[in-house]
């Protein structure tokens, strides 16, 4: 579907890279895609979808659950197993520290990153098409092309990073061990004891620019991708019936991204925590 009524190319586009918000206005109404230059409004459809994958995903895994057998498994349960070993062989070739909770954060993250990435295979018309017959005006539904999802979960992993960092190495360690003596450490550097406060604050501001690097790391790189390819797919939706063979040649192309994106967030994800971990 090139067009919708009197659109233009442009006006197509933006249609589908607009989110369905809801926010406050001045007089404390709640107000439904009015909510320009509004920090506080809620992108409604990346919520929705990004929960009910969730509990998608629970609802498999937990399922899987209740059924192992230990005889010959199913189709699903033999897929689920690969998809663990396989979290669980990255996490011990990569963390080498000692937490119960990564590989099942890690799990997490592949699986739910994942599953948000592959709805842009999804032709871009169909599900807004519905929404729009049902009276809801704009839908994007893949919550990854939505900035505030890909922020929300680096920081996530921000917290975490931050939590074990002090945990393990300590205030001091951590602060002053890691933050202010490195890269350069001025005792090993032979520096005059009257220059290390310069060279500590210095090392400072270059560690905290770095630190502060991941979470933005994690989420531009996966939202950025995202938001390209689902720019791709709706520029070859403009072509009407002429879209299907440049569509499907896109989509399998784009697997690779939508399953490389999530594996590079889980590893990233992993690499962050073990030098969280890392007490030296």
């Amino acid at each position: 579907m090139a067009s919708e009524g009197a659109q233009t190319s442009a006006q197509y586009i933006q249609h589908h890279l607009k989110n369905l918000q809801v926010c406050k206005d001045d007089s404390g109404e709640w107000i439904w895609n009015h909510c320009s230059g509004n920090f506080w409004a809620i992108n409604v459809d990346s919520m929705i979808f990004s929960v009910v994958l969730a509990l998608f995903l629970a609802f498999i895994f937990s399922r899987v659950v209740k059924t192992a057998t230990t005889g010959k498994p199913g189709k699903l349960q033999a897929f689920v197993e690969i998809v663990i070993d396989f979290v669980d062989s990255s996490v011990k070739g990569t963390f080498h520290g000692k937490n119960a909770m990564i590989a099942p954060l890690a799990l997490t993250i592949v699986t739910w990153v994942f599953m948000m990435n592959l709805m842009d295979l999804i032709p871009v018309d169909w599900l807004p098409f519905v929404a729009h017959a049902a009276g809801v005006e704009y839908l994007k539904v893949v919550p990854t092309t939505d900035p505030n999802i890909t922020f929300a979960m680096s920081l996530s992993v921000f917290v975490l990073i931050l939590f074990y960092s002090f945990k393990i190495k300590g205030i001091g360690g951590f602060v002053i061990g890691e933050l202010m003596m490195n890269p350069l450490n001025p005792k090993d550097l032979g520096v005059p004891k009257i220059f290390w406060p310069l060279v500590c604050a210095f090392n400072f501001i270059l560690e905290t620019v770095a630190l502060l690097a991941k979470p933005l790391s994690l989420s531009l790189r996966l939202f950025g991708n995202m938001y390209a390819g689902e720019l791709m797919f709706i520029l070859i939706a403009l072509l009407g019936f002429l879209q299907l063979p440049l569509h499907f040649g896109w989509a399998v192309f784009h697997i690779l991204i939508v399953t490389l994106q999530a594996y590079i967030f889980m590893m990233l994800t992993i690499v962050y925590l073990s030098q969280a971990h890392e007490a030296h």
